[in-house]
C-alpha cells in the first residue's frame, strides 16, 4: 500500500502542505486557486475506516514544481476557516 507517512514523490509535482484532515487542505487548495496557483489534492486517508491519524490519515496538496516557491509563499500567509463559519466580514 504506502510506504510510511512521507508525500509520494509525484514527477513534476512538489508537495506543499500535509494536513490530517480534508478540509484544511482543500481550504488552501482554495485559497490557492484564488491565486490563480494550480493545485491537486492526494488523501491518503481509507474511507472504509474514520482514521484521521498517522499514515492513513495523512491529506497532502500539491502544486506544480514552477509554482512551489509562490504556494508557500502565499500559504504562510493562509488560514484555516473555521468549519461552519460562512459570514462574510
Amino acid at each position: 500500500m504506502f510506504e510510511g507517512s512521507e508525500p509520494n514523490d509525484i514527477e513534476n509535482w512538489t508537495c506543499v502542505m500535509e494536513g490530517g484532515t480534508e478540509y484544511e487542505v482543500e481550504s488552501a487548495k482554495n485559497y490557492l486557486a484564488s491565486l490563480e496557483i494550480p493545485s491537486n489534492i492526494l488523501s491518503k486517508r481509507d474511507s472504509s475506516f474514520s482514521v484521521n491519524y498517522g499514515e492513513m490519515g495523512m491529506v497532502y496538496l500539491y502544486v506544480p514544481d514552477e509554482y512551489e516557491e509562490e504556494a508557500r509563499n502565499a500559504l504562510t500567509e493562509f488560514e484555516v476557516p473555521e468549519e461552519g463559519n460562512n459570514e462574510e466580514e
